[in-house]
């Protein structure tokens, strides 16, 4: 009785190393048809999301040669366009962050720029001249010079450093997307109310502390900036503030597997020059980085009215100070 049991517990002892071996086949198995339905989902909304900059060589006009990402250090402007009151034209790029990705370090490092920075605005035809800087999506569109590509090129002059990509993202593509991550946890510095653009303007209310928002919510806390609050707790802040819980959101765990959702809504309200491949590498690069690994850096400036119009005007030593920490987190002398 004891030899048989012996001779069975070999056989099993036997058998566990090629059950471990098909397990694990069978695992990477799933892993790749997942990551190749990954691919296939985001290329198929891609081909309606896509936008060519038509830059020569296929780069910013600062960089000496192309960058490949998941190689080289990127940066990415990404874009909020207010377009729902001009029904879907000429909008306005009233939120600007721009993100370097350093996958040398795997840091991400994260600017917002105020819609309301007063800059000169080049290549706008009749329109060119000093205006405020979310007026050059506006100006591009209008002049056919291309919307995305006049913004990116007056937020290089701005901030000295090249811009590799972007993504162009409306509300209700961003109300969609929030929604479909499940939400983003923010702590609630000061309280406020806002109005809810798709429920007939009723008062959204933000309370001080620790809050969960869906897409209607996030939309009015990184919007709002007409009431009191917004001196002490402004926009700006608020914008950056959002933005890095909600890429920690996008790279937590489970994120990914929600790809049905998100891809659906490429192409409908987003816009990007990104193609499925580069998106499938920064996903696979940064989807396992330290959350405390994302940094944000402030534009320091006042506000201040010139000509009846009021202005953000940053101070020449703190953007020179900012430009410099994104050109070293891009390895740029």
């Amino acid at each position: 009785m004891n030899d048989s049991r012996m001779e069975r517990s070999k056989a099993n002892k036997r058998k566990w190393p090629k059950r471990l071996l098909l397990l694990v086949l069978f695992l990477l198995l799933i892993t790749s048809a997942y990551g190749a339905f990954v691919f296939y989902k985001t290329k198929s909304a891609l081909d309606h999301a896509q936008v060519d900059l038509n830059r020569e060589g296929d780069k910013s006009k600062l960089r000496e040669e192309a960058v490949k990402i998941g190689e080289n250090p990127i940066s990415i402007l990404l874009l909020g366009v207010e377009s729902y009151s001009t029904g879907g034209k000429d909008g306005r790029a009233d939120t600007q962050i721009v993100m370097t990705l350093n996958p040398n370090t795997n840091e991400i490092t994260m600017v917002t720029i105020p819609r309301d920075t007063r800059v000169y605005i080049d290549n706008a035809g009749d329109y060119s001249g000093t205006h405020k800087i979310n007026a050059a999506y506006t100006y591009g569109s209008i002049t056919g010079y291309g919307a995305e590509k006049l913004q990116i090129e007056t937020v290089e002059n701005l901030l000295n450093i090249p811009i590799d990509n972007f993504v162009a993202i409306d509300f209700d593509g961003f109300r969609e997307i929030i929604d479909a991550i499940g939400g983003v946890d923010i702590d609630i510095k000061e309280g406020f109310w806002e109005k809810n653009i798709y429920n007939n303007n009723e008062k959204i209310y933000f309370t001080p502390g620790p809050d969960h928002l869906n897409g209607e919510e996030a939309l009015a806390f990184v919007r709002m900036r007409m009431r009191d609050v917004n001196a002490t707790y402004p926009r700006d802040e608020r914008q950056r503030q959002f933005m890095e819980s909600a890429i920690k959101q996008f790279i937590s765990a489970g994120t990914i597997f929600k790809v049905d959702k998100i891809t659906d809504i490429l192409g409908e309200n987003i816009e990007t020059d990104l193609s499925a491949e580069e998106i499938y590498v920064l996903q696979k690069q940064y989807s396992k980085m330290n959350k405390s690994a994302i940094k944000t850096v402030e534009i320091p400036g006042q506000d201040q009215y010139i000509n009846g119009g009021s202005f953000f005007i940053p101070e020449e030593l703190g953007l020179e100070e900012v430009s410099q920490q994104l050109r070293e987190s891009l390895e740029l002398k």
